[in-house]
């Protein structure tokens, strides 16, 4: 770092050396780094859905680099971490979530439980994640029971899973798998980070909840 730029951050920390480095590799200089977290901040906490990294550099006239904002993105998530808040990366992207202790209070204005999955259907689902891709001769054969259309229905319609493919077998079976919604509802970035059936039974509950 030149003496222009120690001038400019005194009291720099780790994290800011770091970004004034990387930045001064890659991209222009940013001089206020804290505006810039600022956006990010103000853009996620406005965001419906996970947002990637290609939809956050968007964002900004200067060419970010990924590296650059990734970097920025953890400092943010240090800053929310003993907030209610927390900044999550999932598998569509970086997203603001209430943290698990708080949603009970947020139940309390929608008193209405919502509808509890069958265990047909946290069966096939489980399956389907656990075993992906499927078809739905493969669930029938691990079930030991016919599967009936509502059931795969009912997943497709959540948004959890889909279509990704045919076997190439006498009639060409549609191959099954889950979506990266189904992942983001979970709360996971990729299939490898699946809990048992137990907690994905209950994470998707209070995902409906919400």
């Amino acid at each position: 770092m030149d003496e222009k730029n120690q001038a400019m951050t005194p009291n720099a920390s780790p994290e800011t050396d770091l970004l004034m480095n990387q930045m001064q590799q890659s991209t222009p200089v940013i001089e206020n780094l804290g505006h810039l977290k600022q956006i990010l901040e103000a853009v996620l906490l406005s965001a419906q859905q996970p947002l990637s990294i290609a939809d956050l550099r968007k964002i900004f006239t200067e060419e970010i680099a990924t590296d650059v904002l990734r970097v920025l993105l953890d400092g943010l998530r240090v800053d929310w971490a003993e907030r209610p808040l927390e900044l999550v990366q999932l598998a569509s992207g970086w997203r603001f979530r209430t943290r698990a202790q708080f949603l009970p209070y947020l139940e309390r204005l929608s008193p209405e439980k919502p509808p509890k999955y069958s265990r047909a259907v946290l069966e096939t689902l489980a399956i389907i994640a656990y075993r992906q891709p499927v078809t739905r001769g493969d669930i029938e054969d691990i079930r030991g029971v016919t599967v009936a259309t509502q059931i795969i229905k009912v997943l497709e319609e959540r948004g959890w899973i889909d279509v990704v493919g045919h076997r190439d077998t006498p009639g060409r079976p549609a191959l099954l798998a889950t979506t990266k919604k189904f992942l983001d509802d979970l709360g996971l970035r990729s299939v490898t980070e699946l809990p048992p059936l137990e907690i994905m039974n209950q994470t998707l509950e209070l995902v409906d909840a919400q």
